[in-house]
């Protein structure tokens, strides 16, 4: 298909007339896939995969536009020609339209090796390209994630009645200064297992020392404003608290801790900050408070920049009240506590914070924090775990909703095998859970490559994903993997928040 002028509606209706004249031919590529003219195929178990070349990870693109065609956002590196982002948003724009027209939905479009998946959250539409060989349902997840980042600062009221009243509406007004909030995101979900299982990381800690955290978090009964109160490090839970009758969904967290880690909340001079969220999960129509605390610098913790392949993870947010400099570059570095509030008592609040923290720096529980970051006790590796031929392993807890995994050691230190490493557990995780239009689920996947050989297994009380050298025997995989939720099971009281308390 050429590039076709698409300034003017003349022009998107021509590329339309010659996108139905395209498909009523059939062709057999680009292959479009909607609901309605998805293929049933049968789920065929993979047992032998050739080994992919490590330039294949070309950066995925991701493209948010209005339904009247207007771009919101793009994820292209190296910048954009203004041009050229207008052909291309209209092209995109026609595609979606053509299958609106004609009472349906496009889901995907597969052209050799890469593959454009499009969501459609009126009045926004999400685009993303990928040649990685990740399910559907992985490009289709990062883009919900997507969206549920703008509702958190657009919420979907707000974005109902700004385009009732003006269908072409430029978001990107609203949106001034947000984009990195987006960017971090789609850097998260790289490499987040989390994210992509649907589950909360929890920092590995003594059981003794999360309970002593989590008690000096809950709430006293007067104050009833306050939603959740979150302790994190690194970007995992550390506690969380909450009301009796109210959970909190995994990805409002994740949309959280995307958002309190933005730099110009860690490099301000505010030691704390108020911020309105939407939290979409659980209401996506309006705004919480969201108290900001960084109790410890990272000084010396040695944390984590989680990286892509244009750099380190930028963000946005909101300081407002002033004390000593917080100088972390890094995303996840440091203790925060977060307090989520329905309310505006913005002074009792704080002052309530401050009187937690006060008591978690006298009995000592921030320091044994610190000190297990520092003797590398808040991460663990899989040589810990004694299995022969072990490399990798993730494990969910479905009760718990939660993943514990080790670090990612040789061969998969780099950032190709990483990212080649996860494509792998979401090959397996797509398959078990029928993610992608598969007729039925699965308990059990295996695929082996040249490089190693991948396990995935459900059960009632877990999922567990493991990571072998190619030269076991499918049953040495079974026997890995028996060992392996043994193993959890043993330590889950370390690797997992439980009994958390509630108000």
């Amino acid at each position: 298909m050429g590039i076709v002028n698409t300034t003017d509606e003349a022009s998107k209706k021509s590329l339309r007339d010659q996108l139905r004249r395209t498909l009523s031919h059939r062709p057999s590529r680009p292959e479009m896939i909607s609901p309605r003219a998805r293929r049933k195929a049968k789920q065929v178990s993979i047992h032998e995969l050739a080994s992919e070349p490590g330039s294949r990870y070309l950066p995925r693109e991701y493209f948010v536009l209005t339904d009247a065609g207007k771009p919101v956002f793009a994820s292209r590196p190296g910048g954009e020609d203004s041009e050229n982002m207008t052909s291309t948003i209209g092209i995109m724009q026609a595609l979606i339209s053509v299958f609106i027209d004609d009472g349906d939905k496009i889901r995907c479009i597969n052209a050799g090796s890469t593959r454009i998946t499009f969501v459609q959250r009126a009045p926004l539409y999400y685009v993303c390209v990928s040649s990685w060989g990740e399910p559907e349902s992985v490009t289709r997840s990062h883009l919900e994630y997507l969206h549920l980042q703008i509702l958190s600062i657009v919420t979907a009221a707000q974005l109902r009645r700004v385009f009732e009243r003006r269908t072409n509406f430029d978001l990107r007004r609203l949106l001034n200064g947000a984009e990195t909030f987006l960017t971090s995101m789609l850097s998260r979900l790289e490499f987040d297992l989390a994210m992509a299982s649907s589950s909360l990381h929890c920092l590995r800690l003594d059981a003794s020392i999360r309970k002593r955290a989590a008690e000096a978090l809950v709430p006293p009964s007067k104050m009833k404003d306050i939603l959740y109160v979150v302790l994190v490090a690194r970007g995992r839970v550390i506690s969380l608290v909450r009301p009796r009758k109210h959970s909190i969904h995994p990805a409002d967290i994740h949309i959280l801790l995307n958002t309190i880690h933005a730099p110009s909340i860690l490099n301000s001079p505010a030691s704390s900050s108020w911020i309105p969220v939407c939290l979409p999960k659980f209401n996506p129509s309006g705004f919480v408070n969201a108290y900001i605390s960084f109790l410890r610098k990272d000084d010396g913790l040695e944390a984590e920049e989680l990286t892509s392949a244009s750099g380190t993870v930028d963000g946005l947010g909101h300081a407002t009240t002033t004390k000593s400099r917080y100088t972390s570059h890094t995303m996840d570095s440091g203790i925060g506590l977060v307090c989520i509030s329905g309310g505006g008592d913005f002074d009792t609040i704080r002052n309530w914070c401050d009187s937690a923290t006060e008591r978690m720096e006298s009995d000592g529980t921030l320091d044994i924090v610190v000190n297990a970051f520092r003797s590398g006790q808040t991460e663990y590796s899989v040589a810990e775990l004694g299995i022969p031929g072990l490399r990798h392993f993730l494990y969910k807890s479905r009760a718990q909703v939660q993943i514990t995994c080790p670090t990612f050691e040789d061969p998969y230190d780099s950032i190709d095998e990483r990212r080649r490493l996860t494509t792998l557990y979401q090959i397996l995780h797509d398959a078990i859970h029928a993610k992608s239009g598969q007729e039925a689920t699965l308990k059990l996947q295996y695929i082996r490559s040249e490089k190693e050989s991948v396990m995935g297994w459900i059960t009632q009380p877990f999922e567990l994903y493991i990571t072998l050298s190619p030269r076991l025997p499918k049953s040495a995989a079974v026997g890995a993997a028996n060992a392996v939720a043994r193993w959890v099971k043993k330590e889950e009281s370390r690797l997992f928040l439980r009994d958390a308390p509630v108000f």
